[in-house]
């Protein structure tokens, strides 16, 4: 069996490297809710979260977001039924079973999205603007392998 040559994770430079991370990932959400507000006055994280996945996948059911985030059915129609009264998505019949509903962003969902990815992506152009090439790709390598973790 092979034996780590890493220490223990609760002392030295790999616990302090552990906490460090942690410490600003947690600042790093933080900064998420609360950008979340800002964008529209009635979202929340969750929500946009929501509405962002329902964009990427091109729209799907309620059930389909449960699972996705590990919620329950009740609380995604609340989430949902936020975004509904915010005007942000809209539903159609589920063509493969009439009795479901498709959830898609609607129009204006659409367009709040696509407005914010043009203000994130240029405020991470100004916040890595002095990052080299090598930098960024190795921050985004690590990003990655990290994510495909969970």
């Amino acid at each position: 069996m092979p034996t780590s040559t890493a220490p223990p994770s609760g002392t030295g430079v790999r616990a302090d490297s552990v906490d460090a991370i942690q410490r600003e990932l947690t600042a790093f959400a933080r900064r998420a809710r609360s950008m979340a507000s800002q964008i529209h006055p009635g979202l929340t994280l969750v929500t946009y979260t929501v509405l962002d996945h329902l964009h990427e996948r091109g729209g799907c059911r309620g059930t389909d977001l449960a699972t996705h985030f590990m919620l329950d059915k009740s609380t995604v129609s609340r989430q949902v039924a936020s975004l509904e009264r915010l005007g942000l998505v809209e539903r159609t019949a589920d063509p493969e079973d009439l009795r479901g509903q498709i959830i898609r962003p609607s129009t204006a969902g659409e367009q709040l999205l696509n407005d914010v990815r043009a203000r994130r992506h240029q405020a991470f152009l100004q916040r890595l603007a002095d990052w080299s090439d090598e930098d960024l790709e190795r921050f985004a390598a690590y990003l990655t392998q990290y994510n495909d973790r969970a």
